[in-house]
């Protein structure tokens, strides 16, 4: 369920790479309970933003607030402990190829700052994230023994391990086929409704935002089930060369005139799942 708890603030916020803007002047509020899906073209700020709400990337101006803290100009030191409260998906993955999948997924429990899990509880924790993503038979395996879609499933499991509160997926979709694609993204409505996290999900593809607002995980049947309420909870966000330009529900979205917005809706047919 929405609240009016922020758990990730940018206020006007700047981000420069030299004379080059990567962000300009981006402000939104997000709320406990929300999914927010990022679109705009190649270039437009997405991956950016993302690690500008972990603080790998610095505002030049403006102000960020993570889990209801100024992580503007903490000192790297002092962002361990916060970074470690939230999971991040990065492009491709970024698995450790030396590691096994069972040792990628366990590093950000071997690495939490602050109070960490009991080492006897770590290999339940990560049998059960990648129970989560249907893949504990992998645990002994290394990333270079399994598909594209199945190591992208892994870095799911090691971005839940730790039940963080907010979750940021970039490009999650990126490169799969479609069914690989559906999949991955019926994983994340999965990890929302089970677990009632918080993400926000970069994307280049309609149809993943098209599921997140329209769908939920039905524990019985394992399976997705249509749900308008569902829509309620999820916000779309645009990007255009560093710019929030748009920001609303499907239904807002969809209803744009703006040329550029418009790129980025597909209706999709109307069909089960």
């Amino acid at each position: 369920m929405r609240s009016d708890k922020s758990l990730l603030w940018f206020d006007s916020v700047k981000v420069s790479f030299g004379d080059v803007d990567a962000l300009d002047g981006i402000c939104f509020n997000v709320r406990e309970g929300e999914t927010r899906i990022v679109m705009g073209a190649a270039g437009s700020g997405k991956t950016v933003m993302l690690k500008t709400a972990m603080g790998l990337n610095r505002a030049s101006a403006g102000k960020v607030t993570l889990l209801g803290e100024d992580i503007t100009h903490k000192p790297e030191n002092d962002l361990f402990a916060i970074r470690s409260k939230v999971g991040m998906l990065f492009q491709e993955s970024a698995l450790f190829d030396s590691m096994t999948i069972a040792q990628n997924v366990a590093y950000p429990l071997l690495n939490q700052q602050g109070e960490r899990m009991p080492r006897e509880k770590m290999e339940e924790a990560v049998r059960d994230s990648l129970r989560f993503v249907e893949l504990e038979h992998t645990m002994l395996k290394y990333p270079s023994e399994l598909s594209g879609g199945m190591r992208r499933r892994v870095a799911i499991a090691r971005a839940v391990v730790t039940k963080p509160a907010l979750l940021l997926y970039d490009s999650p979709t990126a490169g799969l086929d479609p069914i690989t694609a559906h999949t991955i993204m019926a994983l994340i409505v999965k990890e929302r409704d089970v677990d009632n996290t918080t993400a926000l999900v970069v994307t280049h593809r309609y149809q993943d935002g098209n599921l997140v607002a329209n769908f939920r995980y039905n524990s019985s049947s394992g399976r997705l089930d249509p749900c308008a309420d569902a829509a309620e909870n999820t916000i779309f966000m645009v990007l255009k060369e560093g710019r929030l330009v748009f920001e609303g529900k499907q239904s807002e979205l969809e209803a744009s005139k703006d040329s550029y917005i418009s790129k980025f809706v597909k209706r999709p047919e109307k069909s089960g799942i």
